[in-house]
């Protein structure tokens, strides 16, 4: 899977692309197809890691974002919460309120 990654302050080496990469693959495991993958990683002035996530699955847009001191921590929290959208979006159609169940009657003649 290829995944844009963007640093705004920060660099991107091979293992802080190695992880973002391995919690975009683990989101396969709902098969939704998942369409261009984007990560953005900031460092903040108050060396904080803000990291936002965005990926596009047929017929809406996803973006989950976190913040923390640990870049990887941050990386983290935002796949998960990224993981809980794609969730509930794959899952959308089975979740209805109420089911209408039709009770039987029983049509005995009362003598």
């Amino acid at each position: 899977m290829i995944v844009d990654i963007t640093g705004k302050n920060v660099v991107i080496t091979a293992a802080i692309r190695d992880r973002i990469t391995s919690r975009f693959e683990k989101l396969e495991k709902w098969q939704i197809m998942l369409i261009n993958p984007h990560a953005v990683i900031n460092e903040e002035p108050s060396h904080k890691f803000r990291i936002e996530v965005s990926v596009s699955v047929p017929g809406v847009k996803l973006i989950a974002s976190a913040e923390h001191e640990d870049m990887y921590a941050a990386i983290n929290e935002a796949g998960q919460k990224l993981e809980k959208q794609i969730n509930k979006q794959a899952h959308r159609g089975e979740a209805r309120r109420a089911s209408h169940i039709e009770i039987p009657t029983d049509e005995k003649e009362v003598v």
